[in-house]
């Protein structure tokens, strides 16, 4: 009898890389590039790359800031194999404003409740937003501006921009799939002003007993950075 220490391929893991595939594709026929990232084995991530000792969520491609691409064809190749999760590189066609699931549930009312009359000064802040299953808010707006002072000053609060990226849905962690709160289809995939959604955000902050402080100079190291969005 011939043994073969081949694993068998199991039809879920398949079924998942076909929608992340298809996902991925659409997100590259928007214009929107897309990167591989490290697929779950277990509880923890593996990329495929030898000796990598991170065990969190992080992207498949050690140069993956140059090699992400929204060309369809590449992106059938990245996932022809395995179920990589999908990452959005961020500071290119939109930044991310993460935060904690209070503030994003009360800004996702004000802005469903108020559309019509959060008034010209505010501008429109409908757009798409993700939700990891850790209860990190992401909302996708355009790219290029900063965070105000007074929301810099809270360290719950990051703003993903040119270098880093966010999980798409449908990827999964061990604590459940990331999920569109709001699809880029329900607003035919336009992005709001990052300055009405940074509003939205202080009155959130303020609604809530947290009242923005003067700015506190803090340096967030990159590592810190990348392990808080992971998942």
């Amino acid at each position: 009898m011939q043994w073969s220490f081949r694993q068998p391929i199991s039809p879920w893991a398949t079924i998942d890389r076909l929608l992340l595939r298809r996902a991925a594709r659409r997100y590259a026929s928007r214009g929107w590039t897309v990167t591989p990232g490290a697929f779950l084995t277990g509880d923890r991530f593996t990329c495929g790359r030898a000796g990598c000792p991170i065990t969190g969520c992080h992207p498949a491609l050690e140069r993956w800031e140059d090699l992400a691409t929204a060309d369809p064809e590449q992106v059938s190749r990245w996932w022809r194999r395995r179920p990589y999760m999908v990452l959005l590189p961020t500071g290119r066609t939109f930044d991310a404003l993460e935060v904690p699931a209070p503030v994003g549930l009360r800004v996702l009312g004000a802005v469903r409740l108020h559309t019509d009359v959060i008034g010209p000064e505010r501008g429109d802040a409908r757009g798409p937003v993700l939700v990891t299953p850790t209860g990190r808010w992401m909302f996708l707006v355009r790219p290029g501006e900063q965070l105000a002072p007074e929301l810099a000053s809270h360290l719950d609060i990051i703003r993903h921009g040119y270098g880093s990226w966010i999980p798409a849905a449908p990827s999964r962690t061990p604590q459940g799939p990331v999920r569109w709160a709001v699809s880029p289809d329900q607003n035919d995939w336009t992005l709001p002003t990052s300055a009405a959604v940074q509003a939205m955000l202080l009155d959130a902050l303020d609604s809530l007993g947290r009242r923005p402080q003067r700015r506190v100079t803090v340096t967030v190291p990159r590592q810190l950075s990348t392990a808080r969005r992971a998942a």
